[in-house]
């Protein structure tokens, strides 16, 4: 399956695309130090959080698909230099939104878990329809 949007993002910040399918994602990602917080190494939730809605995205796979909300839970601590994957599936489509389910786990732990919606959009977020378009 071909890789539809979010083509440029860093994906040392946001993960590695593992596996991809119709409806389905895995990203993979390293905690590095440029996401540590503090002396005892731990990794800032927005990273981890970043990998999950990456996942996401890709699980919808759709050149304009935008996140439109997000019910997350953090389960565990993430430290440097720890493993992450994260694990979508759409578990809902009506129409243009799509629910998808993630779970971010490192080896057998889960550390986060979420159900994020997204919407598929005519034209990318930051473009303004021309007034003219049918």
């Amino acid at each position: 399956m071909d890789l539809r949007t979010h083509p440029d993002i860093d994906r040392r910040l946001c993960g590695e695309p593992v596996e991809l399918g119709e409806g389905f994602a895995s990203v993979e990602l390293k905690a590095t130090p440029e996401m540590v917080v503090d002396e005892h190494r731990l990794v800032h939730g927005g990273f981890v959080f970043g990998l999950a809605d990456h996942a996401a995205m890709l699980a919808v796979n759709h050149p304009n698909v935008v996140l439109g909300q997000a019910n997350s839970r953090f389960l565990k601590p993430v430290r440097e230099g720890e493993i992450l994957l994260a694990v979508a599936e759409i578990v809902r489509r009506d129409g243009r939104k799509k629910t998808v389910q993630v779970e971010v786990r490192r080896g057998n732990d889960t550390v986060m878990s979420a159900e994020l919606v997204c919407y598929e959009l005519d034209h990318h977020v930051l473009q303004v329809p021309s007034p003219h378009a049918e």
